[in-house]
C-alpha cells in the first residue's frame, strides 16, 4: 500500500511505541491523527509532526468512532495502528495472601483488548467505505501485543491475557475483513526502551538488555515503527503476529 496520501491514526500517539510510529508515518507522506489520553503531551507531538490530535479513550465507542471520522477527514483513512495500552503489575493473590481487586484485573483487559477490539471496529467501518487502492487493499491495522502473550512472568496475569486476546484474535478479525481489503496483524513486542523502562536507572536496563540473547540491549522505538511500515508495505502479510523480541523467551519472573 502506498502511504503517501493516505491518512493514518494511532493510538497512544502521544509517547513511545505510538510516537515512533506517527512519526515514521508522517515521514513516510501520511497525514497523521494522534490519539491519546485528555493531558498527554498529544498536541505538541502532532504539531510537531503537522498532524492532528484527538484526545478520547480507547474503550469508548462513541469518542473513538468521532476519532476515526475525523482522522478521515483530510484523507481515506487507510492506517491504524493500535499501541494504547497500560501494564500495572498485579498478582493472583497479594503479600497477605488475599486476592487482588477483581476491577484491577478487568481495568487492564478492557484498556489493552476491549480497547484494542473498539478501535479496530470503528476503524474498519469506515476503511471498509474506502475505494480499492493498487492491489485491492483498503486498509491495514496493525496490534499491539507483547511476548508476555506467549511466556508472561509472575505478576503478569491481567496483561498477559489482555495481550494473548489482542493475538488471538488477530487471526479471525484478518479473515472477516478480508473481504473488505482490510489487512490485520499484530506486533508481539518484547523488552523495548519506552518512557516506562527509560525511568528506571540505567543498571537496571543494562540488566535487562543483557537478557536478551542477540542484539543484548532494549529494543528501540523505531524498530518497532519500521516494523508498522513494513506490514503496511508488504501486502502479503495478513493475519500474523510478529515477535520483535532479539530472539528473548521470559523467565518465570
Amino acid at each position: 500500500m502506498d502511504i503517501t496520501g493516505s491518512s493514518a491514526l494511532v493510538t497512544g500517539g502521544a509517547s513511545g511505541l505510538g510516537l515512533a510510529t506517527a512519526t515514521a508515518l508522517a515521514a513516510a507522506g501520511a497525514a497523521v491523527t494522534i490519539v491519546d489520553l485528555e493531558g498527554s503531551p498529544g498536541p505538541a507531538r502532532a504539531a510537531e509532526l503537522g498532524g492532528s490530535f484527538i484526545a478520547a479513550d480507547v474503550t469508548s465507542p462513541e469518542q473513538i468512532a468521532a476519532a476515526v471520522e475525523r482522522a478521515a477527514a483530510p484523507a481515506p483513512l487507510r492506517l491504524v495502528v493500535n499501541c494504547a495500552g497500560i501494564a500495572p503489575p498485579a498478582k493472583v493473590l497479594d503479600r497477605e495472601g488475599e486476592p487482588t481487586p477483581l476491577a484491577d484485573f478487568e481495568r487492564l483487559v478492557r484498556v489493552n483488548l476491549i480497547g484494542t477490539y473498539n478501535v479496530i471496529a470503528q476503524a474498519a467501518a469506515v476503511m471498509a467505505r474506502n475505494d480499492p487502492a493498487a492491489g485491492g487493499d483498503r486498509g491495514v491495522i496493525v496490534n499491539t501485543a507483547s511476548v508476555a502473550a506467549f511466556d508472561g512472568q509472575i505478576g503478569q496475569p491481567a496483561y498477559s491475557a489482555s495481550k494473548g486476546g489482542v493475538h488471538a484474535m488477530t487471526l479471525p478479525v484478518a479473515r472477516e475483513l478480508a473481504r473488505h481489503g482490510i489487512r490485520v496483524c499484530t506486533i508481539a513486542p518484547g523488552i523495548m526502551e519506552t518512557p516506562m523502562l527509560k525511568g528506571l536507572p540505567q543498571a537496571a536496563q543494562d540488566s535487562l538488555g543483557q537478557q536478551v540473547p542477540y542484539p543484548s540491549r532494549l529494543g528501540r522505538p523505531d524498530e518497532y515503527a519500521s516494523l508498522v511500515l513494513e506490514i503496511v508495505r508488504n501486502g502479503y502479510l495478513n493475519g500474523e503476529t510478529i515477535r520483535l523480541d532479539g530472539a528473548i523467551r521470559m523467565a518465570p519472573r
